[in-house]
């Protein structure tokens, strides 16, 4: 199945997906991506690609300029405007085909959502400041239409790096990642380290969320044979590392089985707390799944089996990691045999509104979720019980 696969070691930004996307574009459809982009009618908009480098790594950084300006030269007259409402709306107007523009409407519904939370407000009075300016609304579209014409069957990504330190944004200083952002990546992978500064803005957080099926190593369902790479380009540099995000596109072999490692220890001197924030470090590293079992230890000491899944290339690295965040001085390892249903998604359009499917078939068998983020989204918006809106998708996806 055809699969992209996303590096995000130095986070996401709008246009850097855009154009690491745009590098996996054959030529004929690169000129119809900046043809139909600079065709769009946002005023005073223009996208071009150009050839950049980062620490000596050749790539693409997709320019977005307003009125002859890239970056945070915004239309205050339009940012002040910039609602939800107003963006769909404009949305909803571009020359675009109608699943692109519901990709993108779905892309700013989850930053809604993320912004209100973050504010303590209602949806429809958020108003949106950095994502509501043009050049934010024209890498969102972006991105979404360079996914229309790639039509990946599997997008997976690497755990997020998301930096550290302040970022200054229209409410002020804000801690790493800012609080909207630190809502859209709930669910998601993410560490920080040294690099100073935002590395996952909200807008690229809000588009990993809507497009990533999974996140962890790269060919986690079957083993991938990449075909193309896309190197996206960021405005800054960083002594640290090259400050792209990586497009890996290829064929990715489902299959119904594998190897997986389980590692387990047994810890009776650390407090909840501890243990509790161990294990998001681990996930965040990159274990597949973490868990605990209360259990009685020697010496009749309550305690717990901590237990990691991961890849087996994994092993090492997550073995690192467990020594470093718990107590314990000793690990055991396990490899196992895995049998799995092939991972999917689809979108089911409900009365509503559009909602991701989450899948997974094999042996006969097909399992399917909506996805609850979307769900709950349309709920809030329509005034709607959760079950109503879950029991409407699950009987559109059944008709389908």
């Amino acid at each position: 199945m055809k699969t992209l696969y996303l590096e995000c070691k130095m986070g996401a930004a709008g246009d850097m997906l855009m154009a690491a996307l745009y590098e996996l574009l054959d030529e004929s459809q690169r000129k119809a991506f900046l043809h139909t982009m600079n065709g769009l009618g946002l005023p005073g908009v223009e996208v071009a690609p150009v050839a950049a480098k980062t620490s000596g790594i050749a790539g693409t950084h997709m320019r977005v300029t307003v009125h002859g300006q890239e970056e945070h030269a915004h239309d205050h007259e339009y940012h002040h405007h910039a609602t939800p409402g107003c963006i769909g709306e404009l949305i909803g107007g571009l020359p675009l085909p109608q699943a692109v523009k519901d990709r993108a409407r779905q892309v700013y519904d989850a930053i809604a959502q993320a912004e209100a939370q973050a504010h303590g407000c209602d949806v429809g009075d958020v108003h949106f400041h950095e994502v509501g300016a043009l050049d934010a609304v024209a890498d969102v579209v972006g991105v979404c239409y360079a996914m229309y014409l790639l039509d990946p069957d599997l997008v997976t990504a690497s755990p997020v790096h998301v930096g550290s330190g302040t970022v200054r944004c229209a409410h002020g200083m804000m801690p790493v990642p800012a609080p909207a952002t630190a809502n859209l990546l709930k669910g998601i992978p993410t560490y920080s380290g040294d690099v100073q500064g935002e590395l996952c803005t909200p807008t690229g957080a809000a588009l990993l969320k809507t497009f990533v099926q999974s996140f962890g190593p790269i060919g986690a369902f079957g083993g991938m044979e990449t075909e193309k790479i896309g190197y996206g380009i960021g405005t800054k540099e960083f002594p640290q590392q090259a400050n792209c995000v990586r497009a890996f596109w290829g064929e990715e072999e489902p299959r119904e089985r594998g190897d997986i490692v389980e590692l387990v220890c047994n810890i009776d001197d650390m407090t909840p707390e501890a243990l509790a924030f161990a294990c998001s470090r681990l996930l965040e590293a990159g274990a597949l799944d973490v868990y605990t079992t209360p259990g009685t230890m020697k010496k009749g000491r309550p305690g717990w089996v901590l237990s990691v899944l991961c890849d087996p290339d994994w092993e090492q690295e997550l073995a690192r990691q467990i020594f470093t965040h718990t107590s314990t001085n000793g690990l055991r390892t396990r490899l196992s045999e895995k049998l799995y249903l092939n991972p999917g998604i689809r979108q089911v359009q409900t009365q509503w509104g559009p909602v991701r499917v989450k899948v997974a078939e094999g042996f006969g068998v097909t399992h399917a979720k909506p996805e609850f983020e979307d769900v709950a989204a349309l709920a809030r918006e329509h005034g709607l019980p959760y079950q109503t809106v879950f029991e409407n998708t699950i009987q559109h996806l059944e008709e389908k």
